[in-house]
């Protein structure tokens, strides 16, 4: 069977990624594990992603949500998706090399249900992570994400900065692109009313009334 191989050749593809060639080959990859519960956190593989260089929220596609510490932002996209980002200058007092004793950072995820709060897939992110994109987010749910630098003893690790946001939902997008392109229809039809009746009087209620006056006449 080719099926083995074909699995081995998709995991070294996924440990190794191919270089970018847009991408600054002085600029690191981010390592990260998406973990769960149990055996499926034991069973988490290593990933790289590179980083989001240069985003910037648009306002028209996008919603900025900030942490109060101001070191976390999630950037909601339309799409559904979410872009976390992150800075260091904003944890704690500065410090000559910020990053020297830097091991990482660690993502926890929850959302509200109904009567309470569920967890999500936990995240370990590499010391060079600065972003990391949350490609399907459920809509209607309200989210809390908390990222937690982990610093190498004995520097303690600061408390973790939280943010919460809500995705709208695909469905109310779909409503709303629907509503509007049946609201532009309405429109054009009661323009199209509108001439028609403007037509009808002044084309056949006018010619009626002359010819009328000018019978009476003789």
């Amino acid at each position: 069977s080719l099926l083995p191989p074909l699995l081995a050749l998709l995991c070294l593809g996924a440990a190794d990624p191919k270089p970018d060639p847009d991408r600054d080959p002085d600029e690191p990859w981010c390592p990260y594990k998406v973990g769960g519960d149990g055996a499926a956190a034991a069973g988490a593989r290593l990933c790289f992603r590179p980083p989001a260089r240069g985003f910037q929220c648009a306002a028209r596609g996008c919603r900025a949500h900030r942490s109060a510490g101001g070191a976390l932002v999630a950037n909601v996209l339309r799409n559904g998706s979410v872009l976390l980002q992150w800075g260091l200058r904003h944890w704690g007092p500065p410090s000559p090399r910020p990053s020297a004793s830097l091991r990482g950072f660690a993502l926890n995820c929850s959302w509200d249900g109904t009567y309470t709060r569920f967890p999500c897939d936990s995240v370990e992110l590499g010391a060079a992570c600065r972003d990391y994109l949350l490609a399907e987010a459920h809509g209607s749910v309200r989210y809390r994400l908390c990222l937690q630098p982990r610093y190498a003893p004995p520097r303690p690790a600061p408390p973790a900065q939280c943010v919460e946001f809500r995705v709208e939902p695909a469905a109310m997008r779909d409503i709303v692109v629907a509503m509007t392109a049946v609201g532009g229809s309405i429109c054009v039809m009661l323009v199209f009313i509108c001439l028609l009746v403007a037509y009808i009087t002044e084309n056949l209620m006018s010619p009626r009334g002359g010819h009328a006056a000018g019978g009476a006449a003789p």
